[in-house]
Parts: structure tokens; sequence; C-alpha cells
């Protein structure tokens, strides 16, 4: 009962015209555009067996696609693509978000347009074709008078499903930057928000449910020729189709978007710079769940306009550096390069949060594991769990050269799920966070590095290339420049990992503010 009465609840539903605005123009615009191009091809291809086959099978592949793959490999190609048009050309435009999630979930719509468009009209009885060209009827008119509305409630079927099918796999587009439902569901798997994650799947259900139904209306009306059924069907689909313009609205052009990465802390220190920016009068929101490439690229391109990243991971992981260097050292070349690029570094928040090798402490004194190297002489019997990103990772590769590592099973999970399965025995040793609250509360220890093979990870604040002279910007950032230590980040974190109101992200980054004024 506890959980009804939840005052996430109302947090919840001040995100819903955001959210579900973004998520209905970027579902509506890939359906729209599934149907135009796979209806013409289907007629095309009904009385072609080659050209049908090619269709269905290159549909069928794509289907087979996990959604979130499909979506995450649009992003790369049309940054390209922008890259070489502006180049070229002189014009560029924004591969971020809207336009790789439209192109995706497009091609997702297009199997069971074709297929049943195909199958319906393939399934009529060739005396009725027959009798309609006996009839005098050309085969133009054969088609739109006999043939369509004889299949039109298979036709309907697919359109039906592929509207299912694009608005459930529109909650994937959040980690490629598109505004959806899926922002409820990210957030609070992260953040451990199980509301917010209720309240996506309801409101995602409940969509389909709703277009499913107006499909479903038009497609009566059209059946049995009842012009209020379809009206008000169509009505239905334009009222969905004018909120997609409520954030565009409520949105003004100077709005400073912040940009953030999938695991709590980001989520937290977003909330704390938009905190900071709307005090200063700066109009801001937000884009969570970015992957660490996605996000730097969507800020190199002035798709985000600001976001904290890590020092360790820009030299290691974006930039390649194969040499590792005093911290200091790290900082005033990394800055010197991010330069070139047009991106500011502002400064460091004035904490560290490192990649290290975790274990339950009392554990680890058992059997003598103080260091990365004790490790070593075990790692062959035991279980490695990291997140999505960190075997991937350049960080991992120095590991495994520097000690040698070679672990009996090495499994990916969600980040914060790490600590919890350590700390059960589910796994023997995690790559967590230095900064993670989470430490703490499973009583964990972090392994010394002894051969120094991470870089130092400082939290930094990157601003874009079009923001790099915003006076006003960089004012209401600089309060926060050097004032968070590690101790209460991590107490931060913990905050943002708990059950109950005051553990969203901006009721912790408010918290986090005030514990910085104090100092």
């Amino acid at each position: 009962m506890s959980l009804l009465f939840d005052p996430r609840w109302s947090e919840a539903l001040g995100h819903l015209p955001d959210y579900l605005g973004n998520h209905v123009r970027v579902s509506i615009t890939a359906l729209t555009l599934g149907l135009v191009i796979s209806f013409p091809l289907a007629l095309a291809a009904r009385n072609r067996p080659m050209l049908r086959s090619t269709l269905l099978g290159f549909a069928s592949i794509v289907q087979t696609m996990p959604g979130l793959a499909l979506l995450a490999l649009f992003y790369p190609l049309l940054l390209a693509l922008a890259t070489l048009t502006s180049q070229w050309f002189g014009v560029g435009f924004s591969a971020f978000g809207f336009l790789p999630s439209v192109l995706a979930l497009t091609l997702y719509s297009m199997l069971p347009v074709l297929r049943n468009t195909i199958t319906g009209l393939q399934g009529i009885d060739p005396a009725l074709t027959e009798a309609a060209r006996g009839a005098g009827m050309t085969a133009r008119q054969s088609l739109a008078m006999v043939e369509l509305p004889l299949a039109l409630p298979v036709i309907m079927a697919g359109i039906r499903t592929a509207a299912v099918w694009v608005i459930g796999t529109a909650t994937l587009s959040t980690p490629i930057g598109q505004t959806s439902l899926g922002n409820y569901i990210f957030a609070g798997l992260q953040t451990q928000n199980w509301v917010f994650v209720l309240f996506g799947c309801i409101a995602a259900a409940v969509l389909a449910l709703v277009v499913d139904q107006l499909l479903a209306l038009i497609e009566s009306g059209l059946r049995i020729r009842r012009r209020i059924h379809v009206s008000i069907g169509l009505l239905g689909i334009a009222v969905l189709a004018a909120a997609t313009l409520a954030p565009s609205l409520t949105r003004t052009k100077s709005t400073t978007i912040v940009g953030a990465k999938t695991f709590t802390e980001q989520y937290v220190l977003a909330a704390l710079i938009s905190h900071r920016l709307q005090a200063a009068d700066l109009p801001a929101t937000t884009r969570e769940g970015l992957g660490s490439n996605v996000i730097f690229d969507a800020l190199a391109n002035d798709d985000i306009d600001v976001y904290v990243d890590y020092s360790g991971t820009l030299w290691a992981n974006q930039f390649h550096m194969p040499e590792l260097k005093p911290r200091q050292e790290l900082l005033s070349e990394l800055k010197a390069t991010l330069a070139r690029r047009n991106i500011t570094l502002l400064g460091e928040l004035g904490f560290e949060n490192a990649y290290a090798l975790l274990m339950p402490k009392t554990r680890a004194d058992a059997l003598g594991i103080h260091s990365i190297s004790d490790l070593a002489a075990h790692a062959g019997k035991m279980s490695i769990a990291g997140d999505y990103e960190f075997f991937a990772r350049p960080e991992w590769t120095a590991l495994k050269k520097a000690y040698g590592l070679s672990f009996r099973e090495r499994r990916q999970m969600q980040s914060d799920f790490m600590y919890a399965a350590v700390a059960s025995g589910e796994v023997d040793v995690i790559a967590g966070y230095t900064s993670d609250g989470l430490i703490a509360k499973y009583g964990l220890t972090a392994l010394d590095d002894d051969r120094h093979a991470i870089p130092s990870y400082d939290a930094i604040v990157l601003l874009a290339p079009q923001r790099a002279n915003d006076a006003k910007l960089r004012a209401a950032l600089q309060p926060l420049l050097g004032k968070i230590d590690i101790a209460v980040m991590r107490e931060a974190n913990l905050r943002a990992t708990g059950n109950g109101a005051d553990s969203s992200p901006a009721t912790v980054a408010r918290w986090l503010w005030a514990t910085i004024n104090e100092k």
C-alpha cells in the first residue's frame, strides 16, 4: 500500500507532458514514414515473387535485431553522414535523438505492414478479381474498389501490430538522446526508483492500447462504411499528434540542455547543474541515460550544452591515450586536447570517481587480498561482474595487461545491482566506482591498484562549443567547482539509491547544494 501513496507518483506525473509528448511525436513520425514506405512496396511486390521475397527477408532480418542495438547503430552512421555533409556542402544536421530514433523505428514498423498487406491481397478469392475484370474494371480500379476493401482487416491488423511495436520499442530510444517514456524506466532502474519504472511501463502500455483502439475504430468505420467511427479515430490520433507540440511550446529557445550518463551519480549531478542554472534564471532540461561516447559526441556537436565527465574516461576511452600520467599533468593535457575540439573544460568538481575492483571486506581479509596483485593469484577460481561498458573499455585491457588477470567467469549487469550481487556471493569481484555510497552500505573494500594501471578520474564539467563564451552559464556553475569532496558525493549517491521521496535525484541535488554551502 505504501507504494500506492508514494509522493514520487506526483513527481513522475510532472514529467508526463514532456516525456509523453516526445514519445508520441517520435512514434507517430516513425509509423507514418513506415506506412508511406511499406504500403507502396507491398503493392508493388504482391505479384512479383523475387521482390516479395527480398523485401520480406530484409524486414525479417531487421526484426530479429534487438531494438536497442538497432537504435544505437543509427547514431554513429548519421553522425558520420552529418560530418560529411557539413564538410562537403556546408550543411549539417543533428544525429542526436530524434532522427536516429525515427529511422530505426521506421525499419521496425515495416515487417507487419509488408507481410499483412501482401498476405491480405493474396488471400482474395481469384474469382472475385476475375469478376471485377469481367465487369470492365481496370487493374487499378479492381485494386481500389475490390481487393483493398476485402484485404482491409488483414492490412489494418498489420498496421495495429506495427503501432504497438513502435510505441514499445520507442522506450529504448533514451540512450541515444531521444526523450521518451523510456526516461522513466532508465532513470528508475539506475536510481532504484521503482515508482518511475512502474509509471513508465504503465504509460507506454496505456498509450499502445489507446492507439490500437483508435486504429481499430478507423478499421471498423471503413469496413462498415460508418464515417463517424473513422472521424472519431482520426480525431483521437490528431489529438495525440497535437500533444507532441507541448514540449516545444513550453521550452524556450535558450534552454540549456544538461547531459547525464547511465548511472546514479550522473543523474544527481545533472539535477544539481539544472538546479543551479534555474536559480540563475537559465531554463534547463536534461538528457539522461546516454552512453559515454554518445554523450561526448553530442556535446561536441552542440546537441547538449553541459555535462560532467571523468578525466580518466576521456583520456583512455575517448582519446585512447596509451600513457598514464600524473593527475595534474593529465588534466593539463586533457584540457588542451579538448580545446582543440572547441570543448571547454570549465573545472573539476573536487572528487574522483575511478574504476576499482571491489570485494566484501570480510572475504578479502580472510583470503589476504588487499591489492589487485594479491587478487591475480585467486582470479582463476573467481567470477567478476562489471557494468555494460567496462569489459569493452581500455581500463579493463590495461588491468589484464598489468596484472595478468584471468577470471573463471565474467558477467555484465546493471551497475547498482553489482553491489548486491557481490555482497550476496553471486559474484566474487566487481568493477565498481570509488565514489559509490554502496561500497560502505554493503561492507566492500577497494583493492589497491598497486601497479597504477588505471588513470585518475577527476569529475570535470565540460561545456559545448556554442557555450564556450556564455558568461552567465559559467557564473552559474562556478560555485560548484572544487566544492564536492568524495565523502559528500558518496553520501549523495547513497541517498539517491534509497526508497522514498527524498531519494529522487532532484531532492538529493538540493541536499547536495545545501551541504556544499554549509562548508
